[in-house]
């Protein structure tokens, strides 16, 4: 008897998500197939502890190229983890856990905190992040959409 498959949505591999419980509305990120953990860009990071535990202290920078947009955001660290990047250096990095909203579905993911200034992403979303959640279709972005642009004030001319 053959099984039956869920149907799940579909995901292009680039989308639009947010990350309420850090206060970022928007950020685009990158779905890899490839990687196994997910990357936020994250700079100015400090351990500190609170009831015992440790947690970190962080910028967030969502919009690549603009710095002024920066987000300071804390989260309860889970762990640290050597990750090995792309180009194969590993180095530790504190893991924590965050929501995750993406096509009006919100579940909580682990997520690697690390300086992604040369990369062309602010967040890599690995594959455990969305397992047995999205089908993810290589040859297409955005199927969530895109963020509406702040309309900007047109200067009138001025009469004298």
């Amino acid at each position: 008897m053959a099984s039956i498959k869920p149907v799940l949505p579909v995901i292009g591999w680039r989308e639009w998500i947010s990350l309420p419980d850090l206060g970022v509305k928007t950020i685009k990120v990158k779905v890899d197939t490839g990687a196994r953990s997910s990357s936020l860009h994250a700079v100015k990071q400090r351990i500190f502890e609170r009831d015992g535990e440790k947690w970190v202290r962080f910028h967030v920078n969502p919009v690549q190229n603009k710095s002024k947009n920066k987000i300071q955001a804390e989260a309860k660290v889970l762990e640290f983890r050597s990750v090995r990047s792309s180009s194969g250096i590993a180095d530790m990095r504190p893991v924590i856990i965050t929501h995750i909203k993406l096509l009006d579905l919100v579940w909580p993911i682990e997520i690697t905190l690390s300086n992604r200034d040369e990369m062309g992403f602010r967040m890599l979303l690995g594959r455990q992040a969305f397992r047995h959640k999205f089908y993810v279709d290589a040859g297409r972005s955005f199927y969530g959409g895109k963020p509406k642009k702040k309309k900007l004030k047109k200067k009138r001319p001025v009469v004298i």
